[in-house]
């Protein structure tokens, strides 16, 4: 599925394009004209993309799962080679709540190196100068602090429950660096924080924190129950940024990001999670 849209890009209120600028600087990048492939276009970063570009001058170039398996090195070269887009965002992954991460460790580390790898592979084989990979906030420390700063990676041991995704993200953000060190590839990185919007996952097992605790709620209420379960103590605070705004932050740094660095996505305010059960319970 591909598709031409026109509009205006608008920048981000309150983001600097500039911030952590060491490395090569190369221009910025324009859609006007461009074709742009966005990798896993059906998961809920990958559809508030399509949302944000469809009013751009530019191709929107896709994939389904079933004619493009982003894990076989062959199919990715293949499909990149033929379609040659200007500019690639890698929002594919293998995701999972605590227990899939628990039952299949290999799987989502291998799964999530392989999408990773083969993408970087073939933009670099077919000279594509731009690509975007997604980390995750969970690639910092368990216990860094709140909000996360860009300079926490790496300070500290991850939070075991989901090390697996997250060392597999982590080494993504470092290959983007190889690639422009050894390369000169304007390739960058960022990382959201904790998203929720249209799209989310309100499994109880699988599903995201804040879906998880409004699934929680709406049927405490059905069943006319005066209150619901709370996993642990509730002092643990999270970032939460809706998933419009990051395609919009996103869509800034593809456009004029140009640093070797990469970058938090976030709204820069944190909640604990008691705080944010009696919030919903409002």
């Amino acid at each position: 599925m591909s598709g031409e849209h026109k509009g205006e890009a608008l920048p981000l209120a309150g983001a600097n394009p500039d911030h952590h600028t060491a490395g090569t600087r190369k221009p910025g990048f324009s859609l006007a004209g461009k074709t742009i492939w966005i990798a896993g276009h059906n998961g809920m970063v990958g559809q508030a993309l399509l949302r944000r570009l469809k009013g751009e001058a530019c191709t929107l170039l896709t994939a389904e799962r079933k004619a493009l398996d982003l894990t076989r090195q062959a199919e990715v070269e293949g499909f990149v080679g033929e379609a040659r887009p200007d500019a690639i965002i890698i929002a594919a992954a293998r995701v999972g709540g605590i227990l899939a991460n628990s039952r299949d460790p290999v799987g989502f580390l291998t799964d999530n190196l392989a999408i990773n790898l083969n993408i970087a592979r073939a933009a670099h084989q077919a000279d594509i100068d731009r690509v975007l990979f997604l980390g995750s906030s969970c690639i910092y420390p368990k216990f860094a602090p709140q909000p996360i700063n860009e300079d926490a990676l790496l300070t500290g041991p991850l939070e075991p429950t989901n090390q697996w995704y997250a060392l597999a993200k982590i080494a993504a953000l470092k290959l983007a660096e190889a690639y422009r060190c050894q390369f000169g590839r304007n390739y960058i990185a960022a990382m959201p924080t904790n998203l929720y919007g249209p799209g989310d996952n309100f499994d109880l097992e699988g599903g995201h924190v804040l879906p998880a605790l409004l699934r929680k709620a709406d049927e405490a209420k059905s069943r006319g129950a005066g209150q619901f379960e709370l996993w642990g103590t509730g002092a643990a605070r999270r970032e939460f940024l809706h998933v419009d705004d990051c395609a919009d932050a996103l869509v800034l740094l593809l456009e004029r990001y140009t640093g070797i660095d990469p970058v938090n996505i976030g709204f820069g305010e944190d909640i604990a999670l008691i705080d944010l059960a009696h919030l919903i319970c409002r």
